[in-house]
Parts: structure tokens; C-alpha cells; sequence
């Protein structure tokens, strides 16, 4: 995996781009395919984006693959969506290696199967030194338990006397959330058509540029990454300040 070459002319990638990737079984539907089908071509977009991501110089990719909410599907649906993740897990991890992608999993791993959680330890220690791209995968997460658990150990801390509450400040905070150690994602891509953040990165996305496409995940390519990117630079970030 390898940067594309960079023009005098054309600005630099987002660092950090993230994606919620939505749609799998409206497009599974609209084929008279089951929900299952929909997944299995997540999937092979998961490993398009990944690979365009690489080739794009993007630093980080963050993948919103299965939300705390998504629990609340049928136990049928959850059960083909963890096979495929083993699967994944399983025969993807040393394409990754040797591109140089170094994977990393946030979210509640209780709820997970103990063989999951085994296969995802391994992932992380195996490409833990790559540095082509940095690739997170948001699994059983949510963004609302994820800060109501930072602010809970920050407590903890005080309660202890080991911390000084008038410390607490947002740096401070958010080396207590699961994405510390990565910077603040610079563009958010949802796609199929919705609108909403639905509970992914809600503290880290503050000034993260918000890019909906209609495309239907499985559907998701290169072309429409690089649209979301040419977008972006379309923008102007301000931080709060006055703009021009």
C-alpha cells in the first residue's frame, strides 16, 4: 500500500477520515437479497476503502462496524454479522500486516464472544508496529457510554484524592476516551442518505467536517471517497473564528 504521488497543486488528505458505514440491508433488499448478502458486500467494501484509503495518503481511517445499539437486531442477524467479523478477522489480518496497516478495535468488548476478543488481541499485537495507516474499527460502541466511562474513571480518580477536579480540563478528558493517542478526525462520511452521527465519535467530532452521500455502502468505492475529499477541501474550517 502506497501513497499516490502528491502535485504541487493538489492539498494534502484529511488526516483523519471516518466512516459510518450504512446501508447493507437496503441494498440487500432492493436486490430481493438477504440482509446477510448486504453484509458479505460491506465487507469487500471495507477492504476497497481500506486499500483507497492507503493509496490516498490518508494517516487514519476510523469504520464504524457494529454500534452498542446494533444489539437490539435479531439474534439471527447479529449471529451472521459476528461469523463474517471472525472471517474477517481470520483471513484479512495478514493482507493488513503487510501493507502496513496497524488495526485497532474501540468499544465495549464484554458482549463480545471470547473467541472474537482472542482474534482481535491478536490482530492489534501482530500489526501494532505498522505506520502506513492507522485503521479503527468502532465494534459494540457507542459515543455516550464512552464518555460517561471517561468521565466515571476521572471521578474515580478524584474521589481517591489521586486527581484535583479544578485539573480536569478537555485535553485531560479526552486522553480518558478510547480513541486517545489518534488526533480528531478531520471528515466524517455517512453514507446512504442519512443525516445523523448516530451516536459515533460525538466528543472527537466537534469540528470534523460532515460529508452524507447517498451511496449505499456495499456501493461505496474509490470514486465516492474521493469525492467526499474534494468536498472537504471545498470547506473552509474556522474553529469558531470570524470567517472571511
Amino acid at each position: 500500500m502506497r501513497a499516490l504521488p502528491s502535485h504541487s497543486d493538489s492539498p494534502p488528505p484529511p488526516v483523519h477520515v471516518a466512516i459510518i458505514m450504512d446501508g447493507n440491508g437496503r441494498w440487500a433488499q432492493a436486490r430481493g437479497l438477504p440482509r446477510t448478502e448486504g453484509h458479505r458486500q460491506g465487507a469487500e467494501a471495507v477492504r476497497r476503502t481500506v486499500s483507497c484509503a492507503g493509496n490516498l495518503g490518508i494517516s487514519y481511517l476510523t469504520l464504524y462496524g457494529f454500534s452498542s445499539e446494533n444489539w437490539k437486531r435479531s439474534a439471527a442477524e447479529i449471529g451472521d454479522l459476528m461469523s463474517l467479523l471472525r472471517l474477517y478477522l481470520r483471513s484479512e489480518i495478514a493482507e493488513l500486516h503487510k501493507n502496513g496497516v496497524r488495526l485497532k478495535v474501540i468499544g465495549n468488548r464484554e458482549r463480545l464472544d471470547p473467541d472474537i476478543v482472542a482474534l482481535i488481541e491478536d490482530a492489534e499485537r501482530r500489526t501494532g508496529g505498522n505506520t502506513a495507516l492507522n485503521l479503527t474499527v468502532a465494534l459494540s460502541y457507542g459515543s455516550r457510554s464512552e464518555i460517561a466511562m471517561a468521565a466515571r474513571r476521572l471521578a474515580e480518580q478524584a474521589v481517591a484524592a489521586r486527581l484535583d477536579p479544578a485539573d480536569i480540563d478537555m485535553e485531560m478528558f479526552a486522553r480518558h476516551l478510547e480513541t486517545v493517542g489518534m488526533p480528531d478526525p478531520d471528515l466524517v462520511i455517512r453514507t446512504s442518505g442519512e443525516k445523523r452521527l448516530s451516536n459515533f465519535l460525538l466528543w472527537q467530532s466537534a469540528y470534523a467536517e460532515l460529508v452524507f452521500v447517498d451511496t449505499l455502502w456495499p456501493d461505496f468505492d474509490e470514486r465516492d471517497l474521493e469525492n467526499a475529499i474534494q468536498e472537504f477541501h471545498r470547506r473552509e474550517r474556522r474553529y469558531g473564528t470570524a470567517g472571511g
